[in-house]
């Protein structure tokens, strides 16, 4: 009660995720109580559409179980708060959970306002409080579109797919199922490829003791394509003996522009290239950035602006602190006339809802905080300041040299650049890197010192496989997708066994590309380009007010609902065959899934003949090799050798009279905190289900049943005070509450 009383004449505030409070709470000071809504609180039920077709898509959205400890203090709360202001992310989703949180409290209508910021500044929050507004309800529709669509979608083919392919966890969606097409149709690109040989010639010349080699380009003014050996030859020998002459040369110079400040998909491809970093860690990390980072004595900070945008526009304060900095820093000459302007000819499909990806603080250099961050942060943040500085910088200016060199009628061309002014390439690694001048000073007519010919045999290459940044591109181009969903794309059709990364490239299975056949030969719709493009333009009408939301749903849905009952009646059952031959009966073997979602290879044999491999076309390895140790039998002290039983490892005695077996305890080193409650002095250890799942249980079973799924860290959660634990997911590593009720997490920090 006295908790409460203290409250009233405050503020409340509620954002989505518990790492911005420090920060804002920190801005705003005591007259405002920061909480934490931890993403959605309500959705469309997890059974049945969820929506009433017959009556314009009504949707009926319910509170998500594990939510309602939230949604009950955030009520308990807001009844003592003169004003309630609601700061979920600056962007339609962000939008749908303000009026999802503000439909869930229990308060008048007239206390609840929305605020919204590009970046957790002091100015950027003061500014949201003094501007708040309504609810966009035309993004919230919008948003509310979208997630119609998307279920219609999954429930309406994923069914299909669990009866004709006999897989229960294969799964439809309106936008990684054509994520995954791009994937299948580069893979056939690749297959259907045929080399094609080529030559090269290039003569090796020398002036002054200085040697450089020139490139064949062309023959009495005519391009030159050499495409085998005989052709090469013939050429080797009409220039035997041949005088090598300076006959142009061209000098030019140009500018080198700067690139716009990053956008998602540019700081995703960006990340990818000089980082190596995925899709999913590469916004982990950004995520981090924004919502505040510790900085000594000044606190939790927010680094960089939000990080889910398709617009390359600046604010005119960061265009002025930018220049401040580089007139201060580099000089005028390294600050253009006028400021770069990055939205002309600005995409149709770009929402520019707010602005590019740039710090928050351009005075913060990453050398400046590099001893608060982790590498991988420094690395990120480094990226992004670099690139919105270079942004504003003067463009950098190249002499570039073309000769041309006369022999028997055959051309041969180098070429060299040399930059001559650096301009934003001060601070910007670009990844067009000019050769230095590897030339000697030459003069037209001039006759060259002759050293060699070169002749390499070539062939053209195929095309290369999708990574996660060139797919990223591909969507971007294609107008699929938005900022917020790439991630979530590729993390699915890579947890649903469609799609596995090798060496960084996105390889299709064959359970992939067997769906992804079916898709495309029964729902040409939905896995067509332009169609799924077009839908995203729609759903941007819908939030300018351009568009009717009941219209769009009813235009799709009639004609997928036909498409939907063709595909139930047409569509046969679908055996996935590999190329895999059974060793033991000589049948073929097929693509068939575990109950715990695990593919693996079977004899189409089945069950008369019950064999199995991996997909890679191994058999189960068998115990006859077993792993010797030097631990002695407890009952009979005799060797023993450890095995591996349906509940872990154990030592097996060798003694044919004993046979004693004695499971290997492997510790967590973390206390139980049940037995620690309690008075024992349990602890955690690594078990297994008798299904073979891995989990962590008490050592004083059956006398405490306490037990968790995923490590413990030995910490104990800020929010709850439940146990903390390590999980290992495709969407990026985290640390996490082991409550099912907290959705309490931070990142996992890896190991350098």
């Amino acid at each position: 009660m006295a908790k409460s009383s203290a409250n009233k004449g405050k503020t409340l505030v509620i954002v989505e995720s518990p790492a911005k409070s420090k920060t804002i709470k920190k801005i705003l000071g005591n007259d405002y109580l920061i909480e934490a809504s931890y993403g959605h609180i309500r959705d469309l039920p997890p059974k049945g559409l969820g929506f009433d077709v017959d009556n314009d898509f009504k949707p009926t959205f319910a509170i998500i179980p594990e939510k309602q400890k939230v949604v009950d203090n955030l009520n308990k709360i807001a009844k003592t708060a003169d004003k309630i202001y609601l700061a979920s992310d600056p962007d339609r989703e962000g939008e749908a959970i303000a009026w999802h949180v503000k439909e869930v409290l229990k308060v008048p209508e007239d206390k609840i306002f929305r605020i919204e910021f590009n970046e957790i500044t002091p100015k950027a929050i003061k500014d949201a409080v003094q501007n708040f507004r309504q609810i966009d309800m035309l993004k919230v529709k919008a948003q509310q579109t979208r997630q119609i669509l998307d279920r219609l979608v999954g429930f309406k083919i994923s069914p299909i797919l669990w009866e004709k392919l006999r897989n229960y966890r294969l799964s439809a969606g309106r936008v990684q199922s054509v994520a995954l097409r791009m994937i299948v149709e580069r893979e056939e690109e690749i297959e259907a490829f045929v080399p094609v040989e080529y030559w090269t010639i290039g003569a090796v010349l020398s002036k002054n003791n200085y040697e450089f080699e020139a490139e064949l380009t062309k023959y009495k003014d005519k391009k030159i394509e050499i495409k085998n050996k005989e052709e090469a030859d013939k050429i080797l020998k009409d220039l035997e003996n041949a005088q090598y002459k300076v006959s142009k040369i061209t000098p030019r110079d140009t500018k080198r522009n700067p690139q716009a400040p990053f956008i998602t998909s540019t700081l995703q491809r960006e990340a990818s290239s000089k980082l190596g970093y995925g899709v999913s860690k590469t916004m982990q990390i950004a995520q981090k950035l924004y919502e505040g980072i510790e900085l000594g004595e000044d606190g939790a900070v927010g680094l960089i602006t939000y990080m889910r945008t398709d617009s390359v526009r600046v604010s005119d304060d960061a265009v002025n602190s930018a220049k401040d900095f580089i007139l201060y820093n580099f000089g005028e000459k390294y600050y253009p006339k006028t400021p770069n302007d990055y939205n002309k000819g600005k995409k149709k499909n770009v929402q520019d809802a707010h602005e590019a990806i740039r710090p928050s603080y351009i005075e913060r250099t990453p050398e400046s905080i590099k001893k608060y961050l982790t590498s991988e942060q420094y690395k990120l943040y480094k990226l992004i300041w670099t690139r919105f500085m270079a942004s504003q910088m003067e463009a950098a200016r190249i002499k570039n040299l073309t000769v041309d060199i006369d022999a028997n009628g055959y051309n041969f061309k180098i070429g060299s650049s040399k930059v001559e002014f650096d301009g934003f390439l001060k601070v910007y690694e670009d990844d067009r890197e000019e050769n230095p001048l590897k030339i000697p000073e030459l003069k037209e007519g001039e006759i060259l010192e002759f050293k060699k010919l070169l002749s390499e045999q070539h062939f053209t290459q195929p095309p290369a496989r999708f990574s996660e940044a060139s797919l990223v591109k591909q969507l971007e181009e294609y107008g699929i997708g938005r900022p917020s969903t790439y991630a979530p794309i590729i993390t699915k059709i890579q947890q649903r066994g469609y799609v596995e990364k090798l060496d960084k490239a996105l390889k299709p299975t064959l359970l992939g590309r067997t769906v992804s056949k079916q898709l495309c030969e029964y729902f040409k719709d939905i896995m067509n380009y332009e169609f799924t493009a077009g839908m995203e333009l729609k759903l941007d009408e819908i939030a300018e007010d351009k568009a009717n939301p009941i219209k769009v749903l009813k235009d799709f849905y009639s004609p997928f609902e036909k498409t939907v009952e063709d595909a139930k009646n047409n569509m046969g059952r679908v055996v996935i065959e590999s190329d895999k031959i059974c060793p033991n009966c000589g049948r073929k073997m097929v693509v068939k899934t575990s109950r715990f979602g695990k593919q693996f290879l079977g004899c189409s044999g089945y069950p008369e003949c019950k064999t199995m491999m991996s997909l890679e076309g191994e058999l189960p390895k068998t115990n006859s090799e077993e792993e010797k140790t030097d631990y002695k039998c407890e009952k009979c002290g005799s060797e023993t050798v450890i095995k591996t039983g349906p509940y872990g490892k154990y030592y097996q005695c060798l003694n044919d009279k004993c046979k004693a077996r004695k499971a290997i305890v492997i510790s967590s080193g973390v206390k139980c905190p049940k037995c620690e409650k309690e008075g024992r002095d349990g602890e955690l250890i690594q078990r297994r289900s008798r299904y073979g799942k891995t989990f962590f249980g008490c050592s004083k079973y059956p006398d405490c049943d306490y037990a968790v799924w995923n490590e413990p860290t030995g910490e104990k959660c800020p929010v709850c005070g439940e146990l903390l634990v390590k999980k290992f997911l495709k969407s990026g590593n985290k640390i996490a509450c082991s409550s099912k009720t907290c959705k309490y997490s931070k990142p996992l920090e890896e190991e350098e």
